[in-house]
């Protein structure tokens, strides 16, 4: 076999026209460029010591860029470093020559008209803002560069010539082009590309944050979205540490990130890409060597950037952490979070650092702005070398590697774009499918429809925010009923689940976003019609949080667990995004924040119950896990937010009682807490109160992304009387009696379910031992009994349905009737056996009062299976928004349940 198909022949810089030239004509100057990767400094350095020979700024810009260019080419041909090491030279390139053109061209227009100032006489801010691929740091070697001029106010100069502000920097940006962009004997630094600005051509140079911030509101359109997610101010370099950048920076955020889920945008992006593919078949006319094209043609870079912008901007809102301007690092935070496949973000990765080395080495050919391969076997030979790959008369290897580069970028591209479409179309309305047109109001098309889902959908045509929608939105609602139309046809829902679905549209019709994400993904809306067919208690949770229906797309959804540790870890990496984006002081977006999150966990439970995947104690035990991290999380971003803080962490903790103590909560329950600290501190009562203060707030405030939690705090001392935060030795000697101030029986009946669930994990083993000591008190028998019994009483004469109904709960042997029969023998009975000091929940504890010998021989047992029926049969009424009390009839069902549940009781009270 010829050796060469074996070994790759070595590729060198030398090959290249343009490094032949600028070697020829910039030998002397060559040597000024000292060793290694071009960084910031150096590039800087080589600019000085160009302009110490004589040349003018001008030329020495322009020197410095062919001898850049020059060492990467080597760099990058000869000892293959990084394509990330070659695109941030070039953008420190970028970096340093505007920043050094600005700064020339501003004394010189200073010196004609003095510097621009505002009405209160301060200097008026300039940013030359990076877009594309400059503003991701990632700028190609013979790229041109997208720039938007922004300054921060309105003003005059106040020199010899005076003009407004709006003048000057109309002549800064003159002055900066002919520095940066003209050609002259030495070539040009880089080619300007102003196209991106408001207005595009016919706007202004340079346009007033105040200018911006309209144009953003008024005509701002969805593909300058994707535009400005890359942008960032990239001159003056000490625009970093002026806080004046932040108001650019707050107002570019919410035009490209909305606070929702957004994929109305994927249509803005479908018609901007066949746009873009109509352009590249025009070009490609007559020019065969022209698909060749490795950035615009199919599978090439701009598809692999769309597919990240994308999803970046549809989530970006809610998911900080997936803000970035990098495209690798943003393959790489969509894989961590869960919104791409960990492989396919591996190999979109790999396509696109190969796709830009070859775009690289294309352009070092002649330092030209194209992308498509050459034509001379030889300069394609030496491409392929490069790489370590095989071009010769029989094969080539870079053509083969670009063929399955390309074709897997190119299908994951028309998936995610183009396949939703297509699918939507499927299975709903469309030209010539023999659907109904997507006319809501057509008699046509409700005449098609089943008799009830029809007298529905009239009833939504008749609102009169309907008839207010764009025809747009009209549509789309038109192909959303036609498909829940055609799946209650085929049988895979039914006309209840078809009807509420029509009903949960409704309070959509303000927030089309979501409405567009059900068009793009048909199997979203399938399994959101499945999930209405099965309880009511899901769509009125779906019509307060619809943004959680995109977790209906999530196939890790069905047969996973609730995962504390994982949830935290996602909660504190969406702090750490808000942090980069500069947004952490919005309190709004972390309130928001835990609130999405705890309603995405919340549903992701109730579609794996009501599908059957999880028991009604795993449902309990997942709810209560959630409700515990929310808490947690909160502790913890709360407390930084104290501003009398006295420590770093605070002493502090949560106690759960209640349902959610003894891990059984439901969904919407209340959260029944206590609130105590240990710290000896003179300031702790007054620190504590405000931190609690805040706390409550955060977990009870309802914001624009709904509720989190209702907090009782009745059970702490004193009840609603007493301090909303304790001592942790004043809560010590209320529980325990030490003290004229102590706790009631019915006080201790709680404590058996109470525990630890957030805060700091010392303070978990002080409440533990203070539970215990309350637990294991001597106490009289009789006494204890009377006082349970009284209780029940008080609650029953509360409580009671009407008679002739059986209340699950509060009934004569109902769920109430077993709790508190337990909670008298763990009372009376925990000091000699302390396998009932553990809070293991009703039911195991009900079997271990047997296994001790507490309760006769079966009733233990009988009681607790009778009790996790009742919870059952209280949940699946609950999901179903139907009483937890039922008549005679209905009742019956539970009667050997509520026997044994009456002979636990007399075996407790009666003996």
């Amino acid at each position: 076999m010829n050796s060469t198909v074996l070994h790759p022949p070595v590729a060198l810089a030398e090959h290249s026209r343009f490094v032949q030239r600028v070697r020829r004509r910039y030998a002397a100057e060559l040597a000024l460029l000292p060793a290694g990767r071009p960084d910031r400094a150096l590039i800087d350095a080589l600019i000085g010591a160009l302009l110490a020979t004589g040349r003018p700024l001008p030329s020495a810009l322009r020197v410095a860029r062919h001898l850049v260019l020059e060492r990467l080419a080597v760099l990058d041909v000869e000892q293959r470093c990084p394509m990330a090491d070659v695109t941030a030279a070039m953008t420190h390139l970028a970096e340093i020559t505007l920043d050094r053109a600005l700064t020339d061209a501003r004394a010189e227009l200073d010196a004609l008209h003095g510097a621009p100032l505002d009405e209160a006489g301060h200097e008026i801010a300039f940013w030359v803002v990076g877009m594309g691929k400059l503003g991701a740091r990632e700028l190609n070697v013979s790229s041109d560069i997208d720039l938007i001029y922004v300054y921060d106010d309105d003003g005059h100069t106040h020199g010899p010539r005076p003009i407004t502000a709006h003048e000057y920097f109309a002549l800064l940006a003159k002055r900066l082009y002919a520095l940066i962009g003209d050609v002259t004997d030495d070539g040009q630094v880089f080619r300007v590309d102003l196209a991106l600005r408001p207005n595009g051509k016919s706007g202004p140079p340079a346009v007033s944050l105040a200018m911006l911030e309209e144009y953003f509101l008024v005509q701002g359109r969805e593909w300058e979205r994707f535009a400005w997610l890359k942008s960032r101010v990239v001159a003056p370099l000490s625009a970093a540490s002026d806080p004046r950048t932040r108001g650019l920076r707050d107002l570019v955020s919410p035009f490209v990130y909305r606070r929702y889920l957004d994929y109305g945008v994927f249509e803005g992006l479908r018609q901007l890409h066949g746009k873009i593919r109509s352009e590249a078949k025009a070009r490609c006319a007559g020019r065969p060597e022209r698909a060749n094209d490795v950035k615009l043609a199919r599978g090439g870079i701009r598809e692999i950037e769309f597919i990240v912008q994308l999803m970046q901007v549809v989530r970006g809102g809610q998911f900080p952490e997936i803000r970035t301007r990098s495209t690798v690092k943003a393959l790489q935070h969509l894989a961590a979070r869960g919104l791409m496949k960990l492989a396919t973000a591996e190999q979109l990765q790999a396509a696109y650092v190969l796709l830009r080395q070859v775009e690289h080495r294309i352009q070092f050919l002649d330092d030209q702005q194209t992308h498509c391969l050459p034509q001379e076997d030889a300069d394609l030979r030496w491409i392929a070398a490069s790489l370590g790959l095989v071009c010769d008369r029989n094969s080539c290897q870079l053509l083969e590697r670009l063929d399955e580069v390309r074709e897997f970028v190119a299908a994951e591209f028309d998936s995610l774009l183009h396949g939703a479409p297509q699918a939507a179309a499927a299975s709903g309305p469309c030209t010539g499918c023999g659907c109904p047109p997507p006319a809501l109001d057509s008699e046509d098309f409700l005449a098609k429809l089943p008799e009830a889902l029809a007298r529905s959908v009239r009833s939504l045509a008749e609102n009169p925010r309907v008839k207010l929608l764009r025809d747009e939105s009209r549509q789309r609602l038109a192909k959303l009923i036609a498909r829940a139309a055609k799946h209650m046809a085929a049988g895979e829902c039914s006309e209840d689940a078809a009807l509420r679905f029509v009903d949960w549209l409704e309070p959509l019709l303000r927030r089309e976003s979501y409405l567009a994400l059900l068009l793009e993904r048909p199997q979203v809306q399938q399994r959101l019609l499945s999930l209405l067919g099965v309880a009511r208690w899901p769509m009125r949770y779906l019509m307060r949080h619809p943004g959680v229906i995109d977790e209906l797309a999530d196939a890790r959804l069905l047969h996973g667990r609730f995962e504390p540790a994982a949830y935290l870890a996602e909660l504190q990496a969406r702090h750490a995004g808000w942090t980069r984006s500069g947004e952490t002081d919005d309190e709004e977006a972390l309130l928001d924040t835990l609130r999405r999150a705890h309603h995405a966990e919340i549903f992701r439970t109730l579609v794996r119950d009501v599908e059957g995947e999880l028991s009604v104690e795993q449902v309990a035990d997942d709810l209560s896990l959630l409700a515990d991290a929310t808490l947690q999380c909160t502790l913890d971003w709360v407390w930084p937010r104290i501003k009398n803080r006295h420590r770093d962490a605070p002493r502090f903790a949560v106690i759960a009682y209640g349902k959610l103590g003894g891990k059984e909560l439901g969904y919407g329950s209340d959260l029944d807490v206590v609130f105590v600290f240990d710290d000896e501190d003179e300031r702790a009562s007054e620190v504590y109160g405000a931190y609690v203060r805040r706390l409550v707030t955060w977990l009870t405030l309802r914001t624009s992304a709904g509720e989190l939690f209702d907090i009782d705090t009745a059970l702490r001392p004193n009840g609603n009387s007493g301090l909303l935060v304790t001592s942790m030795d004043s809560f010590a000697a209320y529980q325990t009696g030490r003290g004229s101030n102590t706790a009631w029986t019915w006080e201790h009946q709680a404590i058996t379910r109470a525990r630890f669930c957030a805060g700091c994990p010392e303070l978990a083993e002080r409440f533990e031992a203070v539970r215990r000591e309350v637990l294991t008190a001597e106490r009289d028998l009789p006494a204890l009994r009377a006082e349970v019994q009284s209780m029940r009483d008080k609650v029953h004469q509360a409580k009671a349905p009407k008679p002739g109904r059986f209340d699950l709960k509060y009934s004569d042997g109902g769920m109430m009737d077993a709790e508190f029969a337990l909670q008298t023998l763990v009372l009376a009975h925990a000091r000699q056996h302390p396998e009932l000091l553990a809070n293991a929940g009703n039911i195991a504890l009900l079997e271990r009062c047997e296994a001790v010998g507490l309760l006769p021989p079966g009733v233990g047992h009988a009681a607790a299976d009778a009790y996790r029926e009742l919870r059952r049969a209280q949940h699946r009424a609950r999901l179903d928004e139907q009483s937890t009390a039922f008549d005679a009839e209905a009742a019956a069902r539970f009667e050997p349940q509520r026997e044994a549940i009456r002979a636990l009781w007399r075996a407790v009270f009666i003996g």
